[in-house]
């Protein structure tokens, strides 16, 4: 069986989207029957082309070196333009331009974008770094960078907005992509496209929420309206949809229930990175010290940085004998509105307040949107030295926090999936989370919830978990955690995508 699957996600971030699409590459690529090929597409970038598909090339081949400076031409347009010069005198990008007529002309004549092939032989390290390396470990190296590449040169970004200008003028279409060599094509979200007759479309749909929850997405008017007409286009025709959980299944048939019959629940694997160790919890002062995060950092006027933070803000990073253990609450999520950060920090100073002054929070993700009224109630903690915002913590790291977390807070109000609980468990830690329809299913009886409206509800869930009083329930979170998180790890999941995939050709 042929499969392409979308890499576009996994050019950005760590986790989330971009770490599901690198973890399903590999376990696909893992499954003997399946042969995979990974679809290389930019957001907002015109693609050079790479070296033609079609199997009559290979009796009519270019030189080795002309083969190899055309992928390598590829390999600059995903990060700069061709034609720089030209774009810094004019202001004008020639790439979108053109690629915005070509896209027009294509759909007039009745043709398809063809997709090139990009030969990884000389170019692995590239593969490696910007598509992998954020999850995957080493050993992962031949298995991803040994696979086959094809190229789609027009940006994600543009297949959508034509469709959504097209509509505007009267008509509505979306880019066509020749799919033929490939029996199913996997798209990490709506495809703003159509795909050969004999492919077969299955959207890996990771939620509802642009549509569901528009008040909390960025670049609002675009992200909704592109995820709402792509996924409607997507349904009319007739993709099939997995879904990273039921709750996220059920939102889609909330909008488009005549997919029923075309959408299953199939849940995110777990990267292999996290599972519990022997650590020791000195580290942790070194990891809070080393990653905290440099955009936002606190220092106090006239103070030497190096000094404000091993002095003042964080404790050595091994601890002397008899010094205050460092002990911290965790949150792992991407800093924007709908993660609940505010919550979370209110009910923290409560606790400090009135039974744990010396708990400290350790928050780690990326800047989203709509971050800035969030940040601002974080600054005067961070310059006491008492909470600690920190970005790009590798695996390793990320899996010692977990560890020796008084507790792994999730207290979003929407989530399609939510990582974080799910790795925390892995690692032997203890999790908080707010009751919504799919943490309670992924989370199970592993998880002390609360309501994400109520801060006196979520003071109660953290100090149940955390107090001395209430040891044997934090024991019992870490014990079902094992066994609830271990549902999600790689041989779990794998046999339930081949029989997907089996049961879509068969169809």
């Amino acid at each position: 069986m042929k499969i392409l699957l979308e890499l576009r996600p996994a050019l950005d971030g760590h986790a989330g989207i971009p770490q599901e699409t690198r973890l399903l590459f590999r376990g696909l690529r893992m499954i003997e029957s399946l042969d995979v090929d990974g679809m290389i597409i930019h957001s907002g970038r015109v693609l050079a082309k790479a070296l033609p598909a079609d199997p009559g090339y290979m009796n009519n081949r270019e030189s080795a070196d002309r083969e190899i400076y055309k992928l390598s031409r590829t390999i600059i347009s995903l990060q700069e333009s061709l034609h720089p010069k030209l774009l810094h005198r004019t202001g004008i990008d020639i790439d979108q331009l053109m690629g915005s007529l070509s896209m027009v002309f294509t759909h007039l004549f009745g043709s398809s974008q063809k997709l090139t092939a990009f030969d990884a032989a000389h170019f692995r390290d590239f593969i490696w770094r910007n598509f992998f390396a954020k999850t995957l470990p080493e050993s992962d190296f031949e298995l991803v960078t040994g696979a086959n590449y094809r190229v789609s040169r027009l940006p994600w970004t543009m297949m959508h907005l034509c469709g959504l200008n097209s509509r505007q003028l009267g008509f509505h279409f979306y880019p066509r992509l020749n799919t033929s060599d490939f029996n199913i094509f996997i798209s990490q979200t709506p495809f703003p496209g159509t795909i050969s007759k004999g492919t077969k479309l299955v959207v890996r749909y990771h939620d509802a929420i642009p549509v569901l929850m528009p008040h909390t997405i960025s670049d609002k008017t675009f992200h909704q309206a592109s995820h709402f007409h792509a996924l409607k286009c997507n349904v009319k025709n007739g993709a099939h949809f997995a879904c990273v959980s039921e709750a996220t299944r059920k939102d889609l048939l909330s909008i488009f229930p005549e997919a029923a019959d075309r959408a299953v629940t199939i849940h995110n694997m777990v990267s292999h990175h996290y599972f519990p160790e022997d650590s020791s919890p000195t580290r942790v002062p070194e990891i809070v010290r080393t990653r905290m995060h440099s955009g936002v950092k606190v220092v106090a006027p006239g103070s030497d940085l190096l000094s404000q933070y091993s002095k003042k803000m964080l404790p050595p990073p091994k601890a002397k004998v008899g010094a205050a253990p460092f002990e911290y609450l965790l949150m792992v999520s991407t800093i924007e509105p709908r993660k609940n950060h505010l919550s979370l920090l209110a009910a923290w100073e409560q606790i400090r307040t009135e039974q744990f002054p010396n708990m400290k929070l350790v928050i780690v993700g990326m800047l989203g949107w709509s971050y800035e009224s969030i940040v601002k109630k974080f600054k005067p903690w961070q310059e006491r030295g008492e909470l600690f915002l920190l970005e790009d913590v590798p695996s390793p790291e990320l899996r010692l926090l977990y560890r020796h977390a008084k507790a792994t807070v999730c207290p979003s109000f929407a989530e399609g999936f939510d990582f974080s609980g799910v790795e925390a468990m892995r690692c032997g830690g203890a999790v908080v989370a707010s009751r919504i329809p799919v943490h309670e299913e992924i989370y199970g009886n592993a998880a002390e919830f609360f309501s994400p409206y109520s801060i006196v509800d979520l003071v109660t869930a953290i100090n149940c978990v955390i107090s001395s009083a209430n040891s044997e329930r934090r024991n019992e979170l870490v014990v079902n955690g094992a066994s609830v998180s271990a549902r999600y790890l790689p041989e779990r999941i794998l046999p339930h995508w081949k029989a997907f995939l089996d049961s879509k050709l068969a169809s």
